[in-house]
């Protein structure tokens, strides 16, 4: 392992992306078959059908990421297919095949597996992917990790830091509605016409597969990765392999009415929760300018989701956040972090 100035000597002190650049720091270079190793959405590797094999993983712990009693346990396989699916997504490949691992503690009722294998199947099958194998334990609390394979001509890549400064930023859907919604159950507010969707966006979110493929067999987008840490994290991710800054039209951010209506309610910001709020799970992506309408059209006619135009990239270091009144604030490129005990905040300038 590397050596540091100030060692930080448990991972609460380090921080989730410290410990990614700290266990990265110690592996090779990509080489042989190996073309993206640690630090994007997807490990790539070629295969000898000329296909990038891709692969990643992600484990969902009870109390961390979910809690069970807020969702059926078919919309909790559901979700855990998507968070999956959607790092596929953020590459521009396709899904094959899933190994699930699952931790239980042993009380679990066996219609309850019953109900989160219905979820999984269903939500991997939807984007023609199988499970094909895994393991289970026995957990003092329930565990479920995933570890999903998918391909992709190598061509058409899609990775983080290939972003250049003066190209669009775009992204899919809207943001903002998974964190209000997992605020309105958190809360336990009165189910309502208005909370529903939100409600439903961060139980079974939609992952990108349709929308990655079209941006990527495009070869109009230069970078992409998906929402899951916060617009504001993701884009800082973005920006950090890349190299680049990026300025952001607040009035441009495409948040949902109703994450607007139920922020707004409970005296919360909407913009800070569009920003920082995470589990979207839509594409955040660059594109030279001047192809931003055609790829936004091809997406839209193609899949039917919406893209908007949020920003460009800048040669400046920082993430600047434009407001319609002419104010500017720097906005911390900082969303979700496991290790970390609070979200980051906007910091005004």
């Amino acid at each position: 392992m590397p050596s540091h100035p100030i060692e930080k000597k448990t991972v609460g002190a380090l921080g989730e992306f410290g410990l990614i650049a700290r266990i990265a720091g110690g592996n090779p270079k990509a080489a042989g078959r190996l073309v993206l190793g640690i630090g994007d959405d997807c490990a790539a590797f070629r295969q000898d059908s000329g296909k990038l094999l891709l692969a990643t993983c992600d484990i969902q712990v009870e109390g961390r990421h979910f809690v069970k009693e807020r969702s059926s346990a078919r919309d909790l396989g559901l979700r855990c297919a998507a968070v999956n699916l959607s790092d596929i997504a953020a590459m521009g490949g396709t899904a094959l095949y899933a190994l699930i691992s699952l931790g239980l503690p042993p009380q679990t009722p066996t219609a309850w597996v019953d109900g989160l294998y219905k979820g999984l199947r269903e939500g991997l099958g939807r984007f023609g992917a199988a499970i094909i194998g895994g393991n289970i334990t026995s957990s003092a609390m329930l565990i479920i990790d995933i570890t999903l394979l998918g391909e992709m001509a190598e061509v058409e890549l899609l990775r983080r830091g290939a972003a250049k400064p003066g190209e669009a930023i775009l992204v899919t859907g809207t943001v903002g509605a998974s964190a209000m919604g997992r605020i309105a159950l958190e809360r336990r507010l009165r189910p309502s016409k208005a909370i529903a969707p939100l409600a439903k966006a961060h139980r079974t979110p939609t992952p990108r597969i349709r929308e990655g493929r079209v941006i990527a067999s495009s070869g109009l987008a230069t970078a992409m990765i998906d929402v899951s840490d916060g617009l504001a994290g993701d884009l800082g991710h973005i920006c950090e392999t890349s190299g680049i800054g990026a300025s952001l039209d607040a009035s441009a951010l495409p948040i949902a009415p109703a994450t607007r209506s139920i922020a707004r309610s409970l005296r919360l910001d909407p913009l800070a929760i569009a920003l920082h709020g995470g589990e979207d799970y839509e594409l955040l992506f660059t594109c030279p300018k001047e192809q931003a309408r055609n790829l936004t059209e091809r997406v839209r006619r193609e899949t039917g989701t919406p893209v908007a135009l949020i920003g460009e990239t800048t040669s400046a270091q920082g993430i600047l956040l434009r407001h319609a009144d002419g104010r500017r604030e720097h906005v911390e490129p900082t969303g979700w972090d496991h290790f970390a005990k609070q979200r980051a905040k906007r910091k005004a300038s």
